[in-house]
């Protein structure tokens, strides 16, 4: 039980504030909150998956500053994706069904790989096992993805789809260029 409480914790708390959070965020003002913690609990669930078992080969296999660059050109392709879709109506959204969900899920999932949590599972199932970290990293990130939802939810009734997904683009530009930043210095 230590092992999942301490895999819990770290994780959970390394979540708050990761751009995973912003994707979570900016897409439950898209799509259906509960279809989306549900996309979004299945991508979380294969990336424990592959945290516990393959991160640690990640890390060491591929050098920090290329997954960084990587993740910086991610994050600027989400940042126009998703001011293209800002003026997209709710029509368009529910048309897209489960092929939107699939890319909230594969969105999630990309924004995830290589990111300090994956690497930090990674260290921690060295450590104290897989099967309670993997129980802990997934509990935490569901619950800390859970929460960038209904963030997310409460500022779309605030808050109009369109602005919200505007903000949603300039965050994640943001987010990329300083990744790209930092991996060039």
């Amino acid at each position: 039980m230590g092992a999942v409480l301490a895999a819990f914790v770290v994780v959970f708390l390394a979540e708050l504030g990761d751009k995973t959070q912003l994707v979570a965020l900016t897409l439950a003002g898209r799509y259906p909150a509960a279809k989306v913690l549900l996309a979004l609990g299945a991508a979380i669930a294969v990336l424990q998956t592959l945290s516990v078992t393959a991160g640690a080969l990640i890390s060491a296999a591929v050098p920090d500053p290329a997954i960084a660059v990587g993740a910086g050109l991610l994050f600027l392709g989400f940042a126009v994706w998703t001011w293209r879709s800002a003026d997209q109506d709710d029509e368009d959204d529910a048309a897209g069904g489960r092929v939107g969900l699939l890319s909230v899920a594969v969105a999630f999932f990309l924004a995830e790989l290589g990111d300090k949590t994956m690497l930090t599972t990674a260290g921690l199932a060295a450590d104290r096992g897989a099967v309670p970290v993997w129980i802990g990293s997934f509990a935490a990130m569901l619950a800390a993805t859970t929460l960038a939802v209904v963030a997310g939810r409460a500022l779309t009734s605030r808050v109009s789809p369109g602005l919200l997904r505007r903000i949603g683009a300039v965050a994640f530009a943001v987010v990329g260029a300083v990744t790209l930043v930092g991996a060039a210095l």
